[in-house]
C-alpha cells in the first residue's frame, strides 16, 4: 500500500470515528443527571441540594453522570470528554469533579480538573471508587454510593478522609512492621542528634510547625468566590427548570485526564 492509499485509509478511520462516537448531551442546568432512571426524584434532589450548597461555599463544582450504557466507547475517553465539553469547574480555577457511570458495562469513572488535583489525588480518587462506591454498587444502592463518594471528596478537600487501608494491608503485616521499626529508629536518632546539639549549645532548642495531610500538595477548603455560566436539557428533577438561579458549569477545560476508573 502507497503513502497515498494509506493515508486517505486513516482520515476515513478518522471520519468513521467521529460520526459513530457516542454523542455527548447538551450542557445541563443540573448538576446530578440520571439518564439511566437509577435514582428516585428524591434522591436527585438531595444529591443536587448537597452539590450546589458545595459549590455555594467553596466554588467546586462536584458534577454526577449516570448512562445507560457507553455504547462501545472507553469508559476514559468518554467521561474525559464529557467533562471537557460541559466545561465543569471555573474556568479561572479549573476546580471541577465529574463522577461518571455507566450502568449497562458496570464502569466508574471520577475524573479530575487540574485544580483540584492537588488535594483529590489519582490515589485517592481510586481508594473512593473502590471503598465507598462499588461495595454500594453491589448490593444495587446507587443513591449511597454516590452520596457516599461525594462526603468522601468534600472530606478529602477538608483534609479529613481518612481512606480504608485494609485492602492495602493485606498480605503486608509483616513489611508493615519492618517500617514502623525504621521510623522509630529514625525518630529516636532524630531525638538523640537534637539532645546532643542542645548540651553542646548549651541550652535547649525550640521545634515548631505544622502537620498539613495534603496528599500531594492540595488540601484544606478550596474557597473563591463563584459562579457558573451555562444552558441545558430537562430532567427528571424539580431543579431543571424554573426558579432556579443556578447559571450552570464555568467552562473550565482544565481537565488533563486525571482520575481514576473501576467497575462492580
Amino acid at each position: 500500500m502507497n503513502m497515498k492509499s494509506l493515508l486517505l485509509l486513516l482520515g476515513s478511520m478518522w471520519v468513521l470515528n467521529g460520526v459513530f462516537a457516542k454523542e455527548i448531551p447538551a450542557r445541563p442546568q443540573t448538576m446530578v443527571n440520571d439518564y439511566a432512571g437509577v435514582l428516585s426524584p428524591a434522591e436527585l434532589n438531595n444529591l443536587e441540594r448537597k452539590l450546589r450548597a458545595y459549590e455555594d461555599s467553596t466554588s467546586t463544582q462536584i458534577a454526577i453522570v449516570i448512562d445507560r450504557s457507553l455504547e462501545g466507547e472507553d469508559a476514559f475517553e468518554y467521561s474525559f470528554r464529557l467533562a471537557q465539553a460541559w466545561g465543569i469547574g471555573q474556568k479561572d480555577k479549573d476546580n471541577g469533579v465529574l463522577i461518571y457511570v455507566a450502568q449497562a458495562e458496570r464502569k466508574i469513572r471520577i475524573v479530575t480538573n487540574a485544580g483540584v488535583q492537588g488535594f483529590l489525588t489519582d490515589a485517592l480518587s481510586k481508594r473512593i471508587i473502590e471503598n465507598t462506591i462499588t461495595p454500594a454498587f453491589k448490593k444495587g444502592q446507587f443513591y449511597a454510593g454516590l452520596d457516599g463518594a461525594v462526603d468522601n471528596i468534600i472530606q478529602v478537600a477538608a483534609g479529613e478522609y481518612k481512606a480504608d487501608e485494609k485492602k492495602d494491608a493485606e498480605g503486608g503485616g509483616a513489611m508493615s512492621f519492618l517500617i514502623l521499626l525504621l521510623i522509630i529508629g529514625g525518630v529516636i536518632a532524630m531525638f538523640s542528634y537534637l539532645s546532643r546539639r542542645s548540651a553542646q549549645a548549651g541550652g535547649g532548642y525550640y521545634g515548631g510547625g505544622r502537620y498539613n495531610d495534603n496528599r500531594g500538595g492540595g488540601g484544606g477548603w478550596i474557597i473563591f468566590p463563584g459562579g457558573f455560566g451555562g444552558g441545558g436539557s430537562d430532567r427528571n428533577s424539580d431543579w431543571g427548570s424554573g426558579g432556579d438561579d443556578w447559571g450552570g458549569f464555568g467552562g473550565s477545560d482544565g481537565f488533563d485526564g486525571g482520575g481514576a476508573g473501576g467497575d462492580w
